[in-house]
């Protein structure tokens, strides 16, 4: 692998959880790691996950939900998958690329059962809150919390 990784971030519907880590990524390791995101299945982006980054400087409104299958020409280093069904339904790469997951509570999920308890928007945006700062932290230690898993 060379200096800079290329890293793709793939979840089920690349609205949320891969969405965020891309732009953390963007943000915190320009230079060092070349990243993109996808999904399995396009959902679109998703509003609450655009609203508690920029609140945390991370402006990600001008992303768009895109689909694995425009990044199978791209010579990537790695492919992380976010959530269980990225990691089930993973399609085959090249031997060179490796492929890790790393699992991230659904923030939309979680902000659901909120909701159906009675909790107020507020509460339901601390989901997204807690993923946002979870996986801020996990990108902050990139590239070398994944050169060990994959060397």
């Amino acid at each position: 692998m060379g200096e800079e990784f290329k890293i793709l971030f793939l979840c089920t519907g690349n609205s949320c959880r891969s969405q965020m880590a891309e732009g953390w990524t963007r943000k915190l390791k320009a230079g060092t790691i070349d990243v993109f995101s996808a999904g399995v299945e396009t959902h679109g982006l998703n509003p609450n996950a655009v609203k508690v980054m920029a609140e945390a400087g991370v402006d990600i409104s001008g992303h768009r939900s895109k689909l694995i299958n425009e990044f199978m020409d791209v010579e990537l280093d790695v492919v992380i998958t976010v959530c269980g069904n990225a990691r089930e339904t993973c399609p085959y790469f090249p031997p060179r690329c490796k492929v890790l997951h790393v699992g991230f509570d659904d923030p939309p999920k979680m902000a659901a059962a909120l909701a159906e308890q009675g909790e107020n928007e507020e509460k339901q945006l601390d989901c997204y809150r807690k993923i946002r700062d979870e996986i801020k932290a996990f990108v902050e230690k990139m590239p070398e919390n994944i050169s060990n898993k994959i060397l």
